[in-house]
């Protein structure tokens, strides 16, 4: 079976609240799950203590079974020093990219207008 770490969603309309959960990987966000292994509010201060606590002696266990956890666990795992992973995705600043727009490549590849001569 396939395990993955992954935030399960609970709470009321726009009051969320998550639990870290260990579950088979094909199941869906909210339904069943092996194991709890902690909680996220988001509703708290980044520098609060209890916004994300998680029970590390059992989460480290489900690593070394080969569970992968999602991109948001791992960032939260990376910052709590869980996880010593490297990030696999890293986000660009919008028009970073190497891709040109279509009149700049276009001015760029025909040659300049030559001048008429005067009559």
């Amino acid at each position: 079976m396939a395990t993955a770490l992954r935030f399960s969603r609970g709470g009321s309309k726009k009051n969320p609240y998550y639990r870290l959960v260990a579950t088979d990987s094909r199941s869906p966000r909210d339904s069943k799950f092996i194991e709890k292994l902690g909680t996220y509010d988001p509703q708290l201060a980044k520098d609060d203590a209890k916004r994300f606590t998680f029970n590390a002696e059992r989460l480290t266990y489900w690593l070394s079974t080969g569970a992968t956890p999602s991109d948001t666990v791992a960032r939260f795992l990376r910052a709590a020093g869980v996880l010593k992973t490297k990030p696999t995705y890293k986000p660009k600043a919008k028009g970073t990219g190497s891709k040109k727009k279509g009149g700049e490549a276009a001015a760029e590849a025909a040659p300049a207008p030559a001048a008429a001569p005067a009559a």
